[in-house]
């Protein structure tokens, strides 16, 4: 007998139901060869357990699965994160009722390196507003041949500085040094590359750096990492982006400093709730640039996710886990 798979939200992977294909979307179609597959594109904490009373095997991205689930689901031996990080799920529990969770990594590095100088040429070239002005006619009745919304930067030569210095840190710096950046870096855990960057304390890369991108994870050590007190250090030119976790800014703190232009711009891709409350000081924040956590959903990530997640489940159907974080 086939397992009964449930994924409790499906919908951000990929919206398309059994049975229909997309260019643009991985199909659902190969996982359900694997066993028989129920498709939530939502689900709240209190409908967990009737949606997976009969699963083995569950599937989830943000929905939450606590120790509460874990007890009432007595024939679950399976949990797939959909994603890399796995706060979602209370590991303990699940160790406790002998269920085998697994994660996927490295599927968005890509994808998250290349949204972090999206963000970052928006705030340094402003071709989005630009745009927005040539659109409004303002080229049409210009007397000169160009025009300028805002002061167009240059990046070659400025100091990129990266806190956290994993996959995405580093497919970043690499980024940065084809443009002709310098790289200043702060980890933890500092290691040889075959490209020339620099290390540094979070002091020297608070000071020195013209764009500060974090690619740390969320701590207690780290949370509001970013806040008055460091926000005072950056220079008034500088930018900062965040693609990692929203916490590790304190919001508040940053809104105020935007507003008295203490920094010269933010952008990110996250916030400390999703979606954020209407209230959140950031979206009313001058300077700013912020997209709604898309920065791993690239067409071609999503397909490598989908991917991943199949092999996870066959290696553990096969009694060989693989990406097991508990």
């Amino acid at each position: 007998m086939m397992p009964q798979i449930v994924v409790l939200d499906a919908h951000t992977l990929s919206p398309l139901a059994l049975g229909e294909s997309s260019p643009i979307h991985p199909s659902w179609d190969e996982l359900a060869k694997l066993g028989e597959l129920s498709l939530y594109p939502r689900s709240a904490v209190s409908e967990v357990v009737e949606r997976c009373r009969d699963a083995e095997l569950v599937l989830t991205n943000k929905a939450t699965v606590n120790a509460e689930h874990f007890s009432a689901l007595p024939k679950l031996r399976y949990v797939g994160v959909m994603a890399t990080g796995y706060n979602i799920v209370d590991l303990a529990a699940a160790k406790a009722s002998g269920v085998t969770v697994t994660n996927v990594p490295g599927y968005s590095t890509m994808s998250v390196a290349q949204h972090v100088f999206a963000l970052l040429l928006e705030l340094a070239a402003r071709c989005g507003d630009t745009d927005r002005a040539v659109k409004q006619g303002d080229w049409v009745k210009c007397p000169d041949f160009c025009f300028t919304v805002a002061p167009f930067v240059e990046l070659s030569g400025k100091t990129l500085g990266i806190v956290g210095f994993g996959s995405i840190g580093q497919a970043v710096a690499r980024i940065g040094a084809a443009l002709g950046m310098r790289i200043l870096v702060h980890s933890r855990s500092p290691q040889n590359v075959d490209w020339p960057i620099e290390w540094g304390s979070l002091e020297q890369v608070l000071r020195e750096s013209d764009v500060i991108t974090l690619h740390c994870p969320l701590t207690p050590e780290t949370q509001h990492l970013i806040n008055a007190a460091t926000l005072r250090k950056m220079k008034p030119s500088a930018y900062l982006i965040n693609t990692a976790r929203g916490p590790l800014i304190d919001e508040l703190a940053l809104a105020e400093v935007l507003e008295s232009r203490g920094i010269a711009g933010f952008a990110a891709d996250v916030l400390s709730a999703e979606p954020p409350a209407a209230d959140n000081p950031l979206l009313r924040a001058p300077h700013s640039v912020i997209t709604p956590h898309i920065a791993w959903a690239s067409v071609e990530a999503r397909k490598r996710l989908m991917g991943v997640l199949m092999q996870n489940i066959r290696s553990f159907l096969a009694g060989t886990s693989a990406n097991v974080v508990n």
